[in-house]
């Protein structure tokens, strides 16, 4: 049978109250706040704390503060990465970043979702002491490739995976899968031009 968290990692509708699920929240929760009250100087002790809140963590990575995550167990963050001031990540499911990647400020990346359908989202007939959310979730991966410029401000929603080379404009809500080697902008976002990246 499998646990909450597999069923979370498996894009399934999975219980946010789970003991486990909840033991991992409280413990990214310690950490970011931990890291978020750092000097920006202190980069050893920095280092320390990210390696132990993410799945794995490449070199050469600055991460500026406050930066808050769901999990951080749930993302893996390649080389040459910046992720600027006031970022969110709700990794519930994966979130892979690439080498060589620019994040702006105030990104939200979220892997959570829900049902659009009503019924589907909402627990009919649901009481506080069954221990279960009176909603329903599930969440889809999402991939940053490797040289990829996030600008500010821009939300990326689950299950969108971002081509190397691509530029995400600021401001833009990404719904969908950008492709390779594109300046894509908006709400939704869109590819407005192709690069040639020789």
């Amino acid at each position: 049978m499998k646990t909450e968290l597999q069923k979370c990692l498996d894009g399934e509708i999975f219980n946010t109250s789970d003991k486990e699920i909840q033991k991992i929240i409280h413990n990214a929760r310690r950490l970011t706040k931990d890291y978020n009250l750092l000097k920006s100087t202190d980069s050893e002790q920095r280092l320390e704390i990210l390696t132990e809140l993410f799945g794995n963590i490449g070199d050469n990575v600055n991460i500026d503060t406050p930066f808050y995550c769901d999990y951080g167990r749930h993302i893996s963050v390649g080389n040459n990465v910046i992720i600027n001031i006031n970022c969110t990540f709700v990794d519930c499911n994966k979130i892979e970043i690439g080498n060589n990647v620019l994040i702006a400020s105030n990104v939200q990346i979220y892997t959570a979702t829900h049902s659009t359908d009503v019924n589907e989202r909402l627990v009919a007939n649901w009481e506080a002491k069954s221990g279960l959310p009176f909603f329903r979730t599930f969440a889809q991966p999402i991939k940053i490739e490797d040289n990829v410029w996030i600008g500010g401000g821009v939300i990326i929603l689950p299950g969108v995976n971002i081509g190397e080379n691509s530029i995400i404009g600021a401001g833009s809500v990404v719904t969908k899968s950008i492709p390779a080697n594109s300046v894509a902008v908006g709400n939704p976002c869109k590819v407005i031009r192709t690069l040639s990246n020789h």
